[in-house]
């Protein structure tokens, strides 16, 4: 959370015409960071329930594993071809219209009787997900640049705690009432944050949105990266700690559930709790970001998580390792995280739906490939395998960032590249 000697609001800009005297409150940022967090746990809510899904539907094992699969999937199209909307659309209405459209997906993921109408919900929740990003990059937009990197850092906050926090409520509320009253409440949620940001959030500004056709839209995000080094480089960094994310995150309840612990799935749920903590690096990055420390932020955040593999390679024999291990490890990654993400968007404002959506795309990649290798790898070779899988794409992302950490220098503090998108 930001600290309480600075001030509740922030008086906007007029860059880019966004939203132009409009005051961006402490609350707001908040409600950005909760809208966030709900809408990505949504991806995330099925792994605990995926067992109890297959008996109700009647599910094979082989196809209670798509459940997954397809959300992700539509997760990482919708990234692609959604979220670069929020460059030539009014962002409020398009946030509210995909918040309502998740609504219809939670409530049939909810009611669904076959296995057939479970996979389609499942994948168009996914697909919609994706407002997560463009409420990023509204909040980015909203944001003054010099606490830019506070605003991005307490959005992405609530993220991560969502995403952490998923598995944990999901398996609560499936022990007391059903895996169905988790979409339900989820779809509850979610018309109720429609409303309050429809009310809330500011109406497009006068100012003309980029006049992009759809199709010129796609290409220009790749555009963009071919033309941006810093583009590249970051998103590299992003597929990296995500990959590293997500082999801890996908296998560490494979040595739990064994000997000697045999702890039950709402204790394993639990651990997302701890690595909450590692969430409020997301705004201590921020801030750092905002003082031109971005090049030396990632640098010590790559260092800790290269570390954070040690004590999780002693997680058979001590808990307490795994949970500092859990703690180094998600502060590494979201301090990285948010670091991309301020730098990239202030590389083209008017682009910044597309710039948060493309580097997302590296996201969803470094995060299957994760969870893919890691499950795979444990059957085969173990627990201490799989530490020293997040172990070398950690220090992947440490060796890239030292043999590039010169060639781009860290902006100065409160800069904000002037620098326009392609029309």
């Amino acid at each position: 959370m930001p600290g309480s000697g600075e001030a509740v609001t922030r008086r906007i800009e007029a860059r880019g015409g966004e939203g132009a005297g409009f005051v961006l409150s402490r609350g707001v940022v908040i409600l950005f960071a909760v809208a966030c967090g709900a809408a990505v746990a949504n991806v995330y809510f099925s792994q605990p329930l995926l067992v109890t899904m297959g008996h109700d539907l009647a599910m094979s094992p082989a196809l209670v594993g798509s459940v997954v699969t397809l959300t992700h999937v539509g997760y990482g199209l919708g990234l692609f071809f959604l979220v670069p909307l929020g460059d030539v659309a009014d962002r409020r209405r398009l946030i509210v219209a995909q918040l309502l459209l998740l609504v219809v997906a939670l409530a049939v993921v909810a009611a669904a009787h076959t296995a057939a109408i479970l996979l389609v919900g499942m994948a168009a929740m996914g697909l919609l997900a994706v407002v997560t990003q463009t409420l990023v990059a509204f909040a980015a937009s909203l944001a003054p640049p010099a606490g830019r990197g506070r605003v991005v850092g307490l959005v992405t906050s609530g993220v991560v705690i969502g995403i952490l926090l998923a598995r944990t409520a999901s398996g609560l509320m499936t022990d007391l009432a059903g895996w169905r009253s988790v979409y339900l409440a989820s779809a509850s949620l979610t018309a109720l944050l429609a409303l309050v940001l429809y009310r809330v959030l500011p109406r497009h500004s006068d100012a003309p949105p980029t006049p992009l056709r759809y199709g010129q839209l796609l290409r220009s995000t790749i555009t963009l990266f071919v033309r941006e080094r810093l583009l590249r480089l970051r998103a590299l960094f992003g597929l990296l700690i995500f990959a590293a994310f997500s082999t801890l995150w996908s296998s560490v309840a494979l040595p739990l559930s064994e000997a000697p612990y045999f702890l039950p799935h709402s204790a394993i749920g639990a651990l997302g709790l701890i690595g909450v903590a590692g969430a409020l690096a997301a705004t201590v990055a921020g801030r750092l970001n905002d003082r031109g420390l971005s090049g030396r932020t990632t640098g010590i955040a790559l260092t800790l998580l290269a570390a954070s593999w040690l004590p999780l390679s002693f997680t058979r024999s001590s808990l307490w390792a795994l949970f500092v291990g859990v703690i180094l490890l998600d502060l590494a990654v979201q301090a990285v995280h948010v670091t991309n993400q301020t730098l990239i968007y202030a590389l083209h404002p008017d682009a910044g739906s597309r710039l948060i959506g493309g580097y997302m795309v590296f996201y969803s990649i470094g995060s299957a490939t994760g969870a893919i290798a890691a499950t795979s790898l444990y059957a085969v070779a173990g627990w201490g395998a799989v530490c020293t899988l997040g172990a070398a794409f950690s220090c992947l992302g440490l060796a890239l960032w030292a043999f590039t950490r010169h060639g781009i220098p860290d902006p100065p503090r409160h800069h904000q590249d002037a620098l326009s998108s392609e029309g």
